[in-house]
C-alpha cells in the first residue's frame, strides 16, 4: 500500500506538477458567464465553454485591480461596450493552484478584437435581421389602454417573480382590481423558447373572446445563462407580430434582451412591471381628480360669475321696476287728470242730450198717446163693427156642426147643425143637400 500523505502535500504536488508541465500563458477561448467587480477594483469571473446550450467546461478566474482597469478600458475604447456577463472572450490566462482555494485562471489579457465574442455576433446578427424585416417597432405601435384591467401573464407557475408579481397586483396599496390569467412556459433552458411561444399562441387564440389589453412576460431574474432564450429569433418575431401589446418584466442586470427590444414596454423586474401597471390606474384616477379640481374650480367661477351676474341683473331690474313704478305712477295721476275732465265733459254733454231726450220724448210721448187713442177709436168702431150680434140684430145666424162652422166642414145628411140667432139657439137635423148653382 502506497503510503498516505497529507491533504496540503498533496495539493503542493498539484501545483508543483501544475507549475512545471503548464506553459506560463495560454490564449483561451470562453464566454464570460458571471462577472463581479470587488470595491478593491478585482474582477471576479466565471468562464464557461458551452455545447448548444449546454455548459461542456467551466472554471473560476480573476483579474486584478491594476489589469482589469487596462484591460476594460481598452475592451470599451474598441468596441463600444464594456465587458460583461454573456461575451464570449479570447483572453490570455495563466493557471494557478492554491491549496486552499482550488485551481482558477489569472486573466492576464483580453483581446478586444474578438468584439463581442461569437454569441453577441449571433445577438446582433438577429438584431440586425429583425431590424432589417421591421420587427423592433412592430409592436410598439400598438396602443396600450390607459388603464390595462385584463392581462394575460406568460410565465411559469412556480417562479418566484411570478409570485412577486402576483403579490404586487394583488395586494396594491389603492385597492386597484387588475384580472390576470396565467399561460404557462418554461422560462430556461432549450425548449424555453418554444414553450413561451406556444403561450403566446393560446393568448392570441383566447383574445378573441376575452379581449386582452396587454400580455406580460416576467420571468424574475438568473444568471445570465439562463436568460439566453429571450434572445431567440423565433420568439421575438412572435413578440413583435403579436397584435396585443407585450411587456416584458425578465428581472435582468443585462441592458436588454431582444424580447425586450421587440416588446412594447420592457421593464426591469416583474415587481416593476406591475408598478408600471398600477401607475396606469393612479395615473388615470389622477387625470379624473385632477379633471374633478378643473371641474370643481371653473363651476365654482361659473357660480361666482353667474351670482354676480344675478346681483348685477336684481339691482338693475330694482331700479327698472323703480323707475317704471315711478313712471307709472306719472302716467297714472295723468291717466286720472284726463279722466276725470272727460268724465265732466261727458256727463255735461249727457246731461244735455237727456234734457233734450226729455223733451223729444215728452213730444213723441203725447203724439204717441194721441195716436194711440185715435186708433183705439178707430179698433172700437171695427170691433162693434164686427160684433156677431150686429149681425144677428139684423137677422142673420150662424150654423156649425160640432162647433165646426159649416163653411169649414164637411156636411152630410144626418148630421146634425147648431143655429145661433140673436136670442134663440137652434138645434136641426140635415134631411137633403143641395148643391149651389153657379
Amino acid at each position: 500500500m502506497q503510503q498516505a500523505i497529507s491533504l496540503l502535500a498533496l495539493n503542493q504536488l498539484i501545483k508543483e506538477t501544475l507549475d512545471i508541465q503548464l506553459e506560463p500563458a495560454y490564449w483561451v477561448i470562453a464566454e464570460i458567464a458571471e462577472l463581479n467587480q470587488a470595491r478593491q477594483g478585482h474582477a471576479y469571473l466565471d468562464l464557461v465553454e458551452k455545447q448548444g446550450n449546454q455548459i461542456v467546461a467551466k472554471i473560476r478566474a480573476n483579474i486584478w485591480a491594476y489589469t482589469f482597469r487596462g484591460i476594460a478600458s481598452k475592451f470599451k475604447t474598441i468596441t463600444g461596450q464594456d465587458l460583461k456577463t454573456g461575451m464570449k472572450v479570447l483572453a490570455q490566462v495563466n493557471v494557478t493552484f492554491h491549496e486552499i482555494y482550488g485551481i482558477s485562471l489569472n486573466v492576464k489579457d483580453i483581446d478586444p478584437n474578438f468584439t463581442l465574442g461569437e454569441r453577441a455576433r449571433i445577438r446582433q446578427e438577429i438584431i440586425d435581421k429583425l431590424t432589417a424585416e421591421g420587427m423592433m417597432e412592430l409592436n410598439k405601435r400598438l396602443a396600450l389602454p390607459e388603464v390595462p384591467q385584463k392581462i394575460a401573464v406568460i410565465s411559469s407557475a412556480t417562479a418566484a417573480g411570478y409570485g412577486d408579481f402576483i403579490n404586487q397586483i394583488d395586494n396594491n396599496r389603492f385597492g386597484y382590481r387588475i384580472h390576470y390569467k396565467l399561460y404557462q412556459a418554461t422560462l430556461q433552458g432549450i425548449d424555453a423558447p418554444a414553450t413561451m411561444i406556444r403561450a403566446l399562441d393560446e393568448v392570441i387564440q383566447d383574445n378573441l373572446t376575452k379581449a386582452f389589453d396587454a400580455i406580460v412576460l416576467i420571468r424574475g431574474g438568473g444568471s445570465q445563462l439562463d436568460l439566453d432564450c429571450f434572445d431567440d429569433y423565433q420568439l421575438a418575431v412572435k413578440i413583435a407580430s403579436c397584435p396585443i401589446p407585450v411587456i416584458t418584466g425578465i428581472g435582468h442586470e443585462r441592458d436588454e434582451t431582444i424580447a425586450d427590444l421587440v416588446a412594447h414596454t420592457k421593464m426591469k423586474t416583474p415587481t416593476a412591471t406591475a408598478e408600471f401597471l398600477l401607475s396606469g390606474f393612479h395615473a388615470f384616477e389622477e387625470k379624473i381628480k385632477g379633471l374633478m379640481k378643473i371641474l370643481e374650480r371653473n363651476a365654482s367661477q361659473i357660480w361666482f360669475w353667474e351670482e354676480k351676474m344675478l346681483r348685477e341683473l336684481e339691482r338693475r331690474l330694482h331700479q327698472q321696476a323703480k323707475f317704471t313704478l315711478h313712471q307709472t305712477t306719472d302716467n297714472l295721476s295723468f291717466r286720472t287728470k284726463q279722466i276725470r275732465s272727460l268724465a265732466v265733459q261727458q256727463l255735461s254733454i249727457k246731461a244735455l242730450n237727456l234734457d233734450n231726450f226729455n223733451q223729444n220724448l215728452r213730444k213723441a210721448s203725447t203724439l204717441l198717446i194721441q195716436k194711440s187713442e185715435q186708433k183705439i177709436r178707430q179698433l172700437e168702431k171695427d170691433i162693434a163693427r164686427m160684433d156677431p150680434n150686429t149681425f144677428f140684430e139684423k137677422g142673420y145666424t150662424r150654423s156649425e156642426i160640432n162647433g165646426v162652422p159649416l163653411h169649414l166642414g164637411t156636411i152630410k145628411t144626418g148630421d146634425k147643425m147648431t143655429t145661433y140667432s140673436v136670442k134663440n139657439i137652434i138645434e136641426s137635423t140635415i134631411i137633403t143637400i143641395e148643391k149651389k148653382k153657379s
